[in-house]
């Protein structure tokens, strides 16, 4: 049995392909499948068959391009109201490549039709691994809440259930679920490895070891973040199906004129440069989202989904990372890259924008002196209960759009996040909105806590207070 784990890091999800002989099935792959079809083919095998374990909340199957390319067939969950011609699968669906047999366990919970995946070699009774998609997961579970608040308790009912089903496996079967760290469909934080045992889960994953549906739930619900709003699109698409593209668009160039006209237009410019490189010099009213792992997402997340979007990047050998994570998010085609990037525009003598940053020192001194600053948390929700700076108002990141009217714009405003990436959005949206953003773009809300704690011999630190 041979399986080659992919790991798309922004999304925090792994897809597999499983081979035997010359045969291979992927299990729930992204939209960017060249990568599977280079791994099969250099095995020498086909893909097969393409196995779903439920209707994707956080990105594009790639089942129509593998399709398309080595005429997998689509075994995907019967109840998942899939509106292509494919394999509905149930409870013990069974699918074979080579000497290996899968056979498809119903496991609802993180989606009602949700399906693991049981590898058995040859005709053995016991089985050596299971994709386990979005049920138990490395140290955690997929979340019940993705499907809205009057679905919640339902799913989460079973989720238990299936978590108690997938106990009950051989201790040393492999578990190769589809989400882990990083991702957003996750409940209790996860373990960073990708994969496990079910032997090593029973002595770790407190979702597993819950002894009661109440020590369950309370588990599950008790530190979920908030999930990007582009997840509201994805089921819909992955039912429908997607128009098979191949390979990753091509983005257009653009000279500095014909940027700006778009621009002009109305076209949204997202600048994925990093946020120092970004705060000395941009266009006006670009969004800063930088270019790392996470650029998609957040895409996804600070604009209504699908809008017509016009790049800048680092350097135009950017441009093909940037459009494959805008087509795992079933994003259109951007308008144009600006062409030369920043120095093309202002050699041009365009428009340029700028604001100052700031860095942990600054802020925690002026805290100690009590000099007050205006100070914007944009963390989420959960993360402001892990404390706060003294002072601060609370308004999370992907509110920005439509609740910037209550920042001021008449003064100074810091804004601060974990890290920085967060806050470089925000400081971006409030430059824009025509404010004064000081960012703290190297560190967070907690190395400042740090240094705060550290010149103050006592005296409490206080809380936030929603913006």
């Amino acid at each position: 049995m041979d399986i080659e784990i992919f790991v798309t890091a922004g999304l925090g999800d792994n897809s597999f392909l499983l081979t035997s002989g010359d045969e291979s099935v992927v299990v729930d792959p992204q939209r960017d499948a060249g990568r599977f079809l280079e791994a099969a083919e250099a095995r020498r095998s086909r893909v097969r068959a393409v196995l779903e374990t439920h209707v994707h909340n956080d990105y594009v199957s790639g089942a129509h391009e593998l399709r398309a390319a080595h005429g997998a067939e689509l075994v995907l969950p019967a109840d998942g109201g899939y509106e292509f011609d494919h394999r509905g699968a149930e409870d013990g669906e069974e699918v074979r490549i080579g000497d290996l047999r899968l056979v498809a366990l119903h496991t609802p919970g993180h989606t009602y039709e949700h399906l693991a995946w049981l590898v058995y070699e040859g005709e053995s009774s016991e089985p050596v691994a299971v994709f386990s998609g979005g049920s138990l997961l490395v140290g955690s579970a997929g979340r019940t809440d993705l499907l809205g608040p009057d679905h919640t308790a339902e799913l989460t009912k079973h989720q238990y259930e299936s978590v108690q089903r997938l106990r009950a496996l051989p201790a040393s079967a492999q578990l190769l679920p589809t989400h882990g760290a990083g991702s957003f469909c996750v409940s209790a934080m996860p373990s960073t490895s990708r994969t496990s045992t079910l032997g090593a889960e029973l002595k770790g994953n407190d979702l597993l070891l819950a002894a009661s549906p109440a020590d369950f739930e309370e588990e599950m619900t008790g530190e979920l973040m908030a999930y990007p709003a582009y997840y509201a699109r994805m089921a819909p698409l992955n039912r429908s199906g997607v128009p098979v593209l191949g390979a990753a668009p091509e983005i257009p160039r653009l000279d500095h004129d014909a940027f700006r006209d778009a621009r002009d237009r109305g076209v949204v410019v997202v600048d994925g440069r990093d946020r120092d490189a970004f705060a000395s010099v941009h266009v006006p009213g670009s969004v800063n989202i930088e270019l790392n792992s996470s650029f998609g997402s957040y895409v996804g997340w600070m604009l209504e989904f699908g809008t017509p979007v016009l790049l800048v990047l680092p350097d135009d050998d950017a441009a093909l990372d940037a459009s494959t994570q805008l087509m795992r998010i079933g994003w259109s085609t951007p308008v144009g890259l600006l062409e030369g990037g920043m120095t093309s525009w202002v050699d041009a003598g365009n428009d340029v924008g700028s604001y100052r940053v700031a860095g942990v020192e600054e802020l925690a001194q002026a805290v100690v002196a009590g000099e007050a600053p205006s100070v914007v948390d944009v963390r989420q929700p959960l993360e402001w209960g892990w404390g706060t700076l003294p002072g601060s108002t609370t308004l999370f990141v992907a509110d920005w759009p439509r609740r910037i009217g209550e920042v001021p714009t008449d003064r100074p405003v810091w804004l601060i996040c974990s890290s920085g990436h967060r806050s470089a959005i925000a400081a971006s949206l409030l430059a824009g909105a025509g404010g004064r953003p000081v960012l703290v773009g190297d560190g967070g809300v907690g190395e400042v806590l740090r240094t705060v704690r550290e010149r103050q011999d006592s005296g409490s630190l206080g809380a936030g207070r929603d913006a």
